[in-house]
């Protein structure tokens, strides 16, 4: 057998499944297109989460719009994060090419054009459904992660969302949240501290000041009712595929905060809501993240470790993640080695960091004989990438350098009007777009602080009083009498001291936390 020979029955022994399975392209081997040894991808094995990488115009997206057709027509709902707005496409019918034209005779194919199920959302509600979720859905401890808080802060968050049980003050937006962190520190202060111990005045300042920096990325438009139910991503057209639902972020590009704040929000909520299934024959959803870098590139420690749990859990529960990136090593290795599919388009090696990283992602693919995996990897051309995958019992496939199947959608984006079309007929709009402010935590205590100092005493004026002075203010100033007060007299006692020659020693004072 001749190394042609032993190469078409290594890929047909490593890319023959028995379950439901679609086919991504057909291999290359020395330049030449082998059509006898196809390349598929069992679907039951998508929930194993995969990678697409590559550097900038080797088709990445190209690819991510591939599988989002394939999966879509057997089925699979499919939750794609467009970063860039290049993927509104899938809603129109693509055409062919002269490289079209090429491409699919050397693999024995034919190109079918195809306009897919789309549904546009959106977090800032510009051009789509609009996405939200309240503050209580986030809970104390990922609220504390998002906002990258140590424990003492997170504790002083979890005390402000039992406050907020305790007294029925739903807690739905930011302003909600703030407003409630105001009154422990202030108004409610003797409340608080006689119900849940006493709380640091730093410590709720610097807990304001991060959900001020979150509010400056945009936040507020995310927080608040009505929250989007995670059923809605896992929809079936009538023509029995999956829809696509395209969720735009070109507003977000340079707010990395908050759109990390919504994927771990989405991640955990997915995880939370949906039941066991164990090994499914194909998954309830897939979802796809384009510029993955940017969920990473702001994450905290604690952050990056939430990602890593669910990221290994949420697979039984029939969801599959991939990840698109430039550089593999965008990703960290604790996620990276949870992604069962691998696509690897072309890397470019400009400078010697660059050399290193190829040698790094060469590395982290399956042996073979067939290929010099760190030479090739620079030589791929656009379309072609290098696959492996896990194969149904959970081994991974023999490395293939692919010629890849092109989007049978269009490989554009959609003008405004096609936009206005989808969302004129989405049912979607009319349920999430609506402005809701429920009475909620703001709008209760603000109430509550009214009717207290309507009912409190009223003092005479006299004709050359000042005007009066707010409780905070009152407070602050007799804090700083009383400070300058005490500073005089440690002062005067050190001098009194001082003369008789009797030193002092300094103690060191408690501080609350």
């Amino acid at each position: 057998m001749d190394k042609k020979e032993k190469f078409i029955s290594t890929m047909q022994a490593g890319y023959t499944f028995k379950g439901e399975h679609v086919q991504l392209g057909a291999p290359l081997f020395e330049g030449e297109v082998i059509a006898d040894a196809p390349i598929f991808l069992p679907l039951k094995m998508m929930n194993r989460h995969g990678l697409i990488a590559g550097a900038t115009g080797t088709g990445k997206t190209k690819t991510l719009q591939v599988l989002a057709e394939i999966l879509s027509d057997s089925s699979v709902p499919v939750l794609l994060m467009d970063i860039k707005g290049d993927l509104s496409g899938l809603a129109a019918a693509g055409a062919s090419n002269k490289i079209i034209a090429e491409r699919y005779p050397k693999m024995r194919l034919e190109y079918q054009p195809q306009a897919y199920p789309v549904e546009l959302l959106s977090l800032t509600g510009t051009d789509g459904v609009r996405l939200r979720a309240t503050v209580s859905e986030f809970g104390p401890v990922l609220l504390s992660k998002i906002l990258n808080l140590n424990d003492t802060q997170g504790g002083i968050v979890a005390l402000i969302f039992k406050y907020c049980d305790d007294n029925m003050l739903p807690l739905l937006d930011l302003k909600d949240f703030i407003k409630v962190l105001q009154f422990i520190s202030s108004d409610g202060k003797a409340e608080i501290e006689k119900l849940y111990g006493k709380i640091s005045t730093s410590s709720t300042g610097t807990i304001l000041r991060k959900v001020i920096e979150l509010q400056q990325q945009g936040a507020d438009a995310f927080f608040g009712e009505r929250s989007f139910e995670v059923d809605d991503l896992m929809r079936i057209a009538q023509d029995g595929r999956g829809i696509i639902s395209i969720l735009r972020l070109m507003d977000l590009q340079d707010r990395p905060k908050l759109f990390s704040t919504f994927m771990l929000q989405l991640l955990s909520e997915l995880y939370a809501t949906l039941p066991e299934e164990g090994d499914l024959d194909k998954p309830k959803l897939v979802m796809f993240i384009d510029e993955a870098h940017l969920v990473f590139q702001e994450a905290s420690s604690e952050l990056l470790r939430l990602i890593e749990t669910v990221i290994k859990l949420i697979r039984s529960k029939g969801v599959g993640i991939f990840f698109c990136t430039q550089n593999p090593m965008d990703v960290p290795a604790p996620v990276l080695s949870q992604l069962g599919l691998k696509v690897q388009h072309a890397l470019r090696a400009f400078t010697a960091a660059d050399r290193k990283t190829i040698r790094q992602t060469a590395e982290n693919y399956p042996l073979t004989d067939f290929y010099k995996v760190d030479e090739l990897i620079t030589q791929l051309g656009i379309g072609e990438a290098l696959i492996t995958m896990l194969n149904e019992k959970g081994i991974p496939t023999p490395l293939a350098h692919v010629m890849l199947c092109s989007p049978r959608s269009r490989m554009d984006i959609l003008n405004q009007s096609e936009v206005d079309n989808i969302n004129a007929s989405s049912r979607l709009i009319k349920k999430y777009n609506e402005t809701i402010d429920s009475d909620s935590a703001h709008e209760i205590l603000s109430r509550k602080l009214e009717a207290a100092a309507q009912a409190a005493p009223e003092e005479p004026v006299k004709k050359s009083a000042k005007p009066q002075k707010s409780t905070m203010e009152t407070i602050t100033e007799n804090t700083v009498v009383k400070s300058m007060m005490r500073t005089a007299g440690n002062t005067i006692v050190r001098s009194i001291l001082g003369s008789l020659g009797i030193g002092s020693r300094r103690t060191k004072s408690k501080s609350w936390f």
